[in-house]
């Protein structure tokens, strides 16, 4: 079956090199029989913050606002502005999702931050019984595709910016993996700006290539939920005992005061 393709792309200038990366996922996915819809969130005037206004209607408790309780009950009873519930549905048709965006102070800019706090709401992308590996969008994938400003030997376990896989640990398992997506592993395009032209042609046409095969690849690795006790969610004692020996610890964030595992944000496999 031919798949589908949200891009949610958060750049501000079609002739930026965001907006190149993003133009070659739609012609190269196109060329492939997908669908890739890309919701251009500058363009759309997206509102990035999370307020009121997103429910239509009266809110249930005004007085003591709390935008997790509301956002929920306004999208079971059907509330939430038009905003949101579009994105929503191109959300739900999508099989991959591809986040592209540049790097701003190690995190999202405001506008996708704000696209992940209106449209990722309790009980449409996640509840406290689906999350992480048995979350709602279990069945589709997504990645994030990026510039930095900075050099990829700032972003290394001896760089000032520090470890790239340290970085991406809240963006990849406290939002994707959290919401249930398989995550891809990321498509770094370090410091176009200062790069000369051939490099950064070359950029593009690695990103080409990878596109090629990119709905067959293997996501990275979490450590799934049920490896957790189900009161406190620590790590089970038979898990913990298992890896007790090993070098490196589980992942960035589950590191049993070992060494992180090196890649593991970067690379599938690792």
């Amino acid at each position: 079956m031919p798949k589908k393709v949200l891009i949610v792309f958060a750049h501000q200038s079609s002739g930026s090199f965001n907006a190149a990366a993003k133009n070659a996922a739609v012609e190269v996915l196109t060329a492939q029989g997908c669908t890739v819809e890309v919701s251009e969130l500058y363009a759309m005037s997206f509102k990035a913050t999370a307020t009121a206004e997103d429910i239509k209607g009266d809110v249930k408790n005004a007085e003591n606002f709390c935008y997790l309780e509301e956002s929920k009950l306004a999208w079971e009873q059907g509330k939430l502005s038009d905003d949101i519930t579009k994105e929503q549905t191109k959300l739900t048709e999508a099989d991959l999702i591809i986040f592209q965006f540049p790097m701003y102070w190690f995190s999202v800019p405001a506008i996708l931050k704000g696209w992940i706090d209106r449209v990722l709401t309790n009980g449409f992308a996640f509840s406290k019984e689906k999350r992480y590996s048995q979350g709602i969008f279990k069945d589709k994938k997504a990645m994030l595709s990026f510039t930095t400003g900075s050099l990829e030997s700032m972003f290394s376990p001896t760089g000032i910016n520090g470890d790239m896989n340290v970085t991406l640990w809240p963006l990849q398992n406290g939002i994707l993996h959290y919401c249930g997506f398989q995550v891809l592993a990321p498509q770094i395009f370090w410091a176009p700006s200062s790069a000369a032209a051939e490099d950064r042609k070359s950029m593009l046409d690695s990103w080409r290539t990878r596109l090629q095969g990119l709905l067959e690849e293997k996501p990275l690795s979490f450590i799934p939920l049920d490896c957790f006790d189900e009161k406190a969610f620590q790590l089970k004692p038979d898990v913990h005992e298992k890896h007790s020996s090993q070098e490196f610890g589980l992942t960035v964030g589950i590191h049993l005061n070992k060494p992180l595992p090196p890649h593991s944000q970067m690379k599938a496999g690792c």
